[in-house]
Protein backbone atom coordinates (compact mmCIF):
# COMPACT_ATOMS: atom_id res chain seq x y z
CA UNK A 1 0.00 0.00 0.00
CA UNK A 2 1.56 3.52 -0.91
CA UNK A 3 1.62 5.45 1.95
CA UNK A 4 0.15 8.34 -0.42
CA UNK A 5 -2.85 6.49 -0.93
CA UNK A 6 -3.68 5.21 2.62
CA UNK A 7 -7.03 6.50 2.09
CA UNK A 8 -8.08 5.07 -1.55
CA UNK A 9 -9.60 1.59 -0.50
CA UNK A 10 -11.79 3.27 1.62
CA UNK A 11 -15.52 5.12 0.17
CA UNK A 12 -15.87 7.11 2.91
CA UNK A 13 -13.35 7.72 5.80
CA UNK A 14 -13.60 9.41 9.62
CA UNK A 15 -16.77 9.99 11.22
CA UNK A 16 -18.58 10.36 7.67
CA UNK A 17 -18.38 6.56 8.08
CA UNK A 18 -21.49 6.47 10.96
CA UNK A 19 -24.48 4.82 10.29
CA UNK A 20 -27.52 6.65 10.29
CA UNK A 21 -28.99 8.23 13.76
CA UNK A 22 -32.33 6.76 12.61
CA UNK A 23 -30.93 3.62 12.15
CA UNK A 24 -28.73 3.34 15.14
CA UNK A 25 -31.99 4.39 17.09
CA UNK A 26 -34.27 1.60 15.42
CA UNK A 27 -31.17 -0.97 16.35
CA UNK A 28 -30.44 -0.16 19.92
CA UNK A 29 -34.54 0.11 21.05
CA UNK A 30 -33.96 -3.62 20.62
CA UNK A 31 -31.33 -4.37 22.96
CA UNK A 32 -32.35 -5.76 26.90
CA UNK A 33 -32.66 -3.32 29.48
CA UNK A 34 -29.65 -3.54 31.75
CA UNK A 35 -30.67 -2.57 35.57
CA UNK A 36 -27.97 -1.59 37.67
CA UNK A 37 -28.56 1.36 40.02
CA UNK A 38 -23.86 1.97 39.21
CA UNK A 39 -24.74 2.66 35.93
CA UNK A 40 -25.01 6.27 35.89
CA UNK A 41 -24.66 6.50 31.86
CA UNK A 42 -25.91 3.90 29.53
CA UNK A 43 -26.51 3.65 25.64
CA UNK A 44 -30.09 4.62 26.06
CA UNK A 45 -29.50 8.70 26.43
CA UNK A 46 -27.21 9.63 23.41
CA UNK A 47 -24.23 10.44 25.71
CA UNK A 48 -21.05 10.77 24.61
CA UNK A 49 -19.86 7.66 26.76
CA UNK A 50 -20.65 5.09 29.69
CA UNK A 51 -20.19 6.02 33.10
CA UNK A 52 -20.21 3.38 36.23
CA UNK A 53 -20.25 4.57 39.66
CA UNK A 54 -17.19 2.08 41.67
CA UNK A 55 -17.67 4.32 44.87
CA UNK A 56 -19.36 8.16 46.05
CA UNK A 57 -15.89 9.76 45.15
CA UNK A 58 -15.08 7.82 41.68
CA UNK A 59 -17.15 6.29 38.79
CA UNK A 60 -15.30 5.22 35.42
CA UNK A 61 -16.32 6.10 31.50
CA UNK A 62 -16.06 3.78 28.98
CA UNK A 63 -16.06 4.40 25.21
CA UNK A 64 -14.70 3.60 21.63
CA UNK A 65 -14.39 4.70 18.17
CA UNK A 66 -12.39 3.61 14.95
CA UNK A 67 -13.46 4.48 11.49
CA UNK A 68 -11.55 4.50 8.12
CA UNK A 69 -9.00 7.03 6.87
CA UNK A 70 -9.88 10.30 5.95
CA UNK A 71 -6.36 11.34 5.17
CA UNK A 72 -3.39 9.50 3.53
CA UNK A 73 -0.67 9.89 6.13
CA UNK A 74 -0.81 7.03 8.34
CA UNK A 75 1.23 8.89 11.13
CA UNK A 76 -1.27 12.34 11.08
CA UNK A 77 -4.33 9.31 10.76
CA UNK A 78 -3.46 7.73 13.55
CA UNK A 79 -3.09 11.12 15.68
CA UNK A 80 -6.65 12.16 14.40
CA UNK A 81 -8.30 8.74 15.08
CA UNK A 82 -6.90 9.00 18.41
CA UNK A 83 -7.67 12.44 19.63
CA UNK A 84 -11.01 11.35 17.94
CA UNK A 85 -12.14 8.58 20.71
CA UNK A 86 -10.00 10.61 23.55
CA UNK A 87 -12.69 13.42 22.70
CA UNK A 88 -15.77 11.04 24.64
CA UNK A 89 -14.17 11.36 28.08
CA UNK A 90 -13.50 15.01 27.76
CA UNK A 91 -17.09 15.55 26.92
CA UNK A 92 -18.20 13.06 30.06
CA UNK A 93 -16.52 15.87 32.29
CA UNK A 94 -13.58 12.98 32.95
CA UNK A 95 -9.98 12.52 32.61
CA UNK A 96 -8.12 10.08 30.37
CA UNK A 97 -6.86 6.99 32.19
CA UNK A 98 -5.76 4.08 30.06
CA UNK A 99 -6.88 3.17 25.94
CA UNK A 100 -6.62 0.24 23.79
CA UNK A 101 -6.62 -0.34 20.16
CA UNK A 102 -8.65 -1.46 17.56
CA UNK A 103 -7.14 -2.17 14.21
CA UNK A 104 -8.20 -3.20 11.20
CA UNK A 105 -5.52 -3.91 8.55
CA UNK A 106 -4.77 -6.01 5.98
CA UNK A 107 -2.12 -8.34 6.33
CA UNK A 108 -0.50 -8.63 2.71
CA UNK A 109 0.41 -5.04 2.86
CA UNK A 110 3.54 -3.09 4.61
CA UNK A 111 3.36 -3.32 8.98
CA UNK A 112 5.34 0.18 8.14
CA UNK A 113 2.64 1.53 7.82
CA UNK A 114 0.67 -0.43 10.24
CA UNK A 115 3.20 0.90 12.84
CA UNK A 116 3.22 4.43 11.71
CA UNK A 117 -0.59 4.79 12.56
CA UNK A 118 0.02 2.69 16.09
CA UNK A 119 2.37 5.57 16.45
CA UNK A 120 0.07 8.32 15.45
CA UNK A 121 -2.44 6.65 17.83
CA UNK A 122 -0.10 6.44 21.11
CA UNK A 123 1.75 9.71 20.96
CA UNK A 124 -1.96 11.39 21.48
CA UNK A 125 -2.67 9.01 23.91
CA UNK A 126 0.49 10.27 25.82
CA UNK A 127 -0.15 13.74 25.46
CA UNK A 128 -3.59 12.81 27.54
CA UNK A 129 -2.29 11.73 30.45
CA UNK A 130 -3.43 8.03 29.68
CA UNK A 131 -1.44 4.24 28.77
CA UNK A 132 -1.57 2.53 25.79
CA UNK A 133 -1.91 -0.98 27.43
CA UNK A 134 -2.47 -3.13 24.11
CA UNK A 135 -5.76 -3.78 21.91
CA UNK A 136 -6.99 -5.95 19.47
CA UNK A 137 -6.36 -6.54 15.36
CA UNK A 138 -7.99 -8.29 12.57
CA UNK A 139 -7.05 -8.61 9.58
CA UNK A 140 -9.26 -6.67 6.50
CA UNK A 141 -8.95 -5.20 3.85
CA UNK A 142 -10.15 -2.12 4.55
CA UNK A 143 -7.88 -0.12 6.92
CA UNK A 144 -9.66 1.07 10.18
CA UNK A 145 -8.13 2.20 13.32
CA UNK A 146 -9.34 3.76 17.03
CA UNK A 147 -9.21 3.53 20.75
CA UNK A 148 -11.22 1.80 23.31
CA UNK A 149 -10.98 4.50 25.98
CA UNK A 150 -11.21 4.26 29.78
CA UNK A 151 -11.49 7.54 31.81
CA UNK A 152 -12.75 8.35 35.65
CA UNK A 153 -14.98 11.56 36.65
CA UNK A 154 -16.48 12.40 39.85
CA UNK A 155 -20.29 10.88 40.01
CA UNK A 156 -21.18 14.39 40.75
CA UNK A 157 -19.24 15.99 38.48
CA UNK A 158 -20.24 14.09 35.41
CA UNK A 159 -20.77 16.09 31.67
CA UNK A 160 -24.25 15.43 30.30
CA UNK A 161 -25.48 16.24 27.08
CA UNK A 162 -28.62 17.54 27.77
CA UNK A 163 -28.99 19.22 30.63
CA UNK A 164 -28.52 22.42 29.69
CA UNK A 165 -30.49 25.47 31.16
CA UNK A 166 -32.96 28.12 29.84
CA UNK A 167 -30.83 31.35 29.33
CA UNK A 168 -27.29 29.16 29.04
CA UNK A 169 -25.41 30.43 25.81
CA UNK A 170 -23.73 27.60 24.05
CA UNK A 171 -20.00 27.72 22.46
CA UNK A 172 -18.50 26.26 19.92
CA UNK A 173 -14.67 25.04 20.10
CA UNK A 174 -13.43 24.25 16.73
CA UNK A 175 -14.40 25.76 13.37
CA UNK A 176 -16.64 23.03 11.21
CA UNK A 177 -16.14 22.16 7.46
CA UNK A 178 -13.50 19.05 8.10
CA UNK A 179 -16.13 16.95 6.33
CA UNK A 180 -16.46 18.72 3.07
CA UNK A 181 -12.90 19.36 2.95
CA UNK A 182 -11.10 15.91 3.68
CA UNK A 183 -13.56 14.49 1.26
CA UNK A 184 -12.89 17.29 -1.62
CA UNK A 185 -8.95 17.44 -0.92
CA UNK A 186 -9.05 13.04 -1.75
CA UNK A 187 -10.52 14.08 -4.62
CA UNK A 188 -8.20 16.83 -5.78
CA UNK A 189 -10.82 19.92 -5.16
CA UNK A 190 -9.83 21.25 -1.95
CA UNK A 191 -6.69 23.56 -1.51
CA UNK A 192 -3.70 22.39 0.32
CA UNK A 193 -3.94 25.28 3.06
CA UNK A 194 -7.64 24.61 3.86
CA UNK A 195 -6.73 20.49 4.39
CA UNK A 196 -3.99 21.54 6.87
CA UNK A 197 -6.12 23.42 8.63
CA UNK A 198 -8.50 21.02 8.74
CA UNK A 199 -6.16 17.96 9.68
CA UNK A 200 -4.62 20.34 12.40
CA UNK A 201 -8.11 21.01 13.90
CA UNK A 202 -8.73 17.03 14.06
CA UNK A 203 -5.72 16.37 15.38
CA UNK A 204 -5.63 18.54 18.73
CA UNK A 205 -7.31 17.36 21.74
CA UNK A 206 -10.34 18.57 23.24
CA UNK A 207 -8.53 18.07 26.31
CA UNK A 208 -7.17 21.22 26.63
CA UNK A 209 -10.73 23.18 26.22
CA UNK A 210 -12.81 21.58 28.90
CA UNK A 211 -9.47 22.10 31.05
CA UNK A 212 -10.61 25.33 30.31
CA UNK A 213 -14.43 25.01 30.32
CA UNK A 214 -14.60 23.35 33.78
CA UNK A 215 -13.88 26.08 36.07
CA UNK A 216 -16.93 27.82 34.77
CA UNK A 217 -20.58 26.57 35.58
CA UNK A 218 -20.76 24.44 32.61
CA UNK A 219 -24.33 22.34 32.64
CA UNK A 220 -24.15 20.52 29.79
CA UNK A 221 -21.57 19.22 27.35
CA UNK A 222 -21.00 17.20 24.08
CA UNK A 223 -18.77 17.16 21.20
CA UNK A 224 -19.07 17.44 17.20
CA UNK A 225 -18.49 14.62 15.61
CA UNK A 226 -20.15 12.28 12.22
CA UNK A 227 -23.86 13.69 12.86
CA UNK A 228 -22.67 16.98 12.60
CA UNK A 229 -23.25 20.57 14.39
CA UNK A 230 -26.76 20.68 13.99
CA UNK A 231 -27.10 16.64 15.20
CA UNK A 232 -25.71 16.61 18.17
CA UNK A 233 -27.03 20.17 18.94
CA UNK A 234 -30.20 18.31 18.74
CA UNK A 235 -28.62 15.84 21.33
CA UNK A 236 -27.99 18.57 23.34
CA UNK A 237 -32.34 20.11 23.20
CA UNK A 238 -35.12 18.09 25.23
CA UNK A 239 -38.93 18.76 25.64
CA UNK A 240 -38.54 21.14 27.86
CA UNK A 241 -36.24 23.80 26.22
CA UNK A 242 -34.84 24.41 22.54
CA UNK A 243 -31.57 25.89 21.29
CA UNK A 244 -31.72 29.42 19.13
CA UNK A 245 -28.09 29.33 16.85
CA UNK A 246 -27.34 32.79 15.10
CA UNK A 247 -25.47 30.81 12.41
CA UNK A 248 -23.69 33.99 11.47
CA UNK A 249 -22.04 33.26 14.26
CA UNK A 250 -20.62 29.97 13.52
CA UNK A 251 -17.34 29.88 12.88
CA UNK A 252 -16.12 27.66 9.98
CA UNK A 253 -12.92 27.03 7.86
CA UNK A 254 -14.03 29.15 4.44
CA UNK A 255 -13.08 26.98 1.71
CA UNK A 256 -16.00 24.81 2.95
CA UNK A 257 -18.34 27.86 1.90
CA UNK A 258 -16.97 27.32 -1.79
CA UNK A 259 -17.02 23.83 -1.71
CA UNK A 260 -20.55 23.70 -0.48
CA UNK A 261 -21.60 26.38 -3.59
CA UNK A 262 -20.34 24.16 -5.82
CA UNK A 263 -21.94 21.12 -4.20
CA UNK A 264 -18.85 19.10 -2.99
CA UNK A 265 -20.63 18.21 0.09
CA UNK A 266 -20.53 14.16 1.56
CA UNK A 267 -23.17 11.65 1.70
CA UNK A 268 -22.83 12.07 5.80
CA UNK A 269 -24.07 15.95 5.62
CA UNK A 270 -27.38 14.43 2.88
CA UNK A 271 -28.05 11.66 5.92
CA UNK A 272 -27.76 13.71 8.69
CA UNK A 273 -30.33 16.26 7.01
CA UNK A 274 -32.61 13.87 6.65
CA UNK A 275 -33.12 12.87 10.13
CA UNK A 276 -33.31 16.14 11.38
CA UNK A 277 -35.47 17.41 8.67
CA UNK A 278 -38.55 17.71 11.09
CA UNK A 279 -36.25 19.17 14.40
CA UNK A 280 -34.79 21.56 12.85
CA UNK A 281 -35.79 25.22 11.89
CA UNK A 282 -33.51 27.01 9.33
CA UNK A 283 -34.69 30.81 8.59
CA UNK A 284 -33.64 32.67 5.88
CA UNK A 285 -29.52 30.57 5.59
CA UNK A 286 -27.63 30.09 2.10
CA UNK A 287 -27.63 26.84 1.09
CA UNK A 288 -23.83 26.62 1.75
CA UNK A 289 -24.05 28.00 5.28
CA UNK A 290 -27.08 24.94 5.97
CA UNK A 291 -24.34 22.02 4.57
CA UNK A 292 -21.62 23.45 6.52
CA UNK A 293 -24.15 22.69 9.93
CA UNK A 294 -24.86 19.47 8.52
CA UNK A 295 -21.32 18.48 7.40
CA UNK A 296 -20.14 15.70 9.37
CA UNK A 297 -17.27 16.48 11.67
CA UNK A 298 -14.06 14.28 12.31
CA UNK A 299 -12.98 14.68 16.05
CA UNK A 300 -14.79 18.31 16.33
CA UNK A 301 -14.70 20.35 18.56
CA UNK A 302 -16.96 20.46 22.17
CA UNK A 303 -20.53 21.95 22.78
CA UNK A 304 -20.54 23.87 25.58
CA UNK A 305 -23.61 24.80 27.37
CA UNK A 306 -22.47 27.23 30.32
CA UNK A 307 -24.26 29.98 32.41
CA UNK A 308 -25.14 33.20 30.48
CA UNK A 309 -23.51 35.35 33.12
CA UNK A 310 -20.03 33.06 32.58
CA UNK A 311 -20.43 32.79 28.75
CA UNK A 312 -18.25 35.94 28.11
CA UNK A 313 -15.71 34.95 29.94
CA UNK A 314 -15.61 31.41 29.51
CA UNK A 315 -15.20 32.14 25.52
CA UNK A 316 -12.28 34.86 25.95
CA UNK A 317 -10.49 32.51 28.52
CA UNK A 318 -11.24 30.05 25.54
CA UNK A 319 -9.65 31.96 22.81
CA UNK A 320 -6.51 33.33 24.79
CA UNK A 321 -5.61 29.46 24.28
CA UNK A 322 -7.50 27.89 21.43
CA UNK A 323 -8.35 31.31 19.11
CA UNK A 324 -11.13 29.69 16.87
CA UNK A 325 -14.20 29.09 19.37
CA UNK A 326 -17.51 31.12 19.23
CA UNK A 327 -20.37 31.66 21.08
CA UNK A 328 -22.85 30.07 18.51
CA UNK A 329 -26.83 30.55 20.55
CA UNK A 330 -28.47 30.56 23.67
CA UNK A 331 -30.82 27.65 25.00
CA UNK A 332 -34.65 29.36 25.25
CA UNK A 333 -37.87 27.97 25.87
CA UNK A 334 -39.64 25.06 24.26
CA UNK A 335 -40.40 26.16 20.87
CA UNK A 336 -42.01 23.90 17.78
CA UNK A 337 -38.29 22.41 16.88
CA UNK A 338 -35.60 21.50 18.75
CA UNK A 339 -32.96 24.04 16.87
CA UNK A 340 -34.06 27.14 15.36
CA UNK A 341 -31.32 28.81 13.13
CA UNK A 342 -31.37 31.73 12.19
CA UNK A 343 -29.23 34.02 9.51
Amino acid sequence: MDTRKLNKFTSCGGCTAKLPQGMLREAVSHIPHFSDPNLLVGFDTSDDGAVYKLTDDLAIINTLDFFPPMVNDPYLFGKIAAANALSDIYAMGGEVVSALNIVCFPEDEDPAILAEILRGGAEKVLEAGGVLCGGHSINDKEPKYGLSVTGTVHPDKIMHNNRCMIGDRIILTKPLGVGMITASYKAGAATEESYRQATGSMEKLNKYAFETAKQYRIHSCTDVTGFGFLGHLNEMATAEYSIHVEAGKVLYFKEAERLAAEYLMTGGGAKNRRFLQDKVDLQGLTMPMEEILFDPQTSGGLLLSVHKDDADALLADLNSHERSCCMVGEVIQREAGSIIVTA
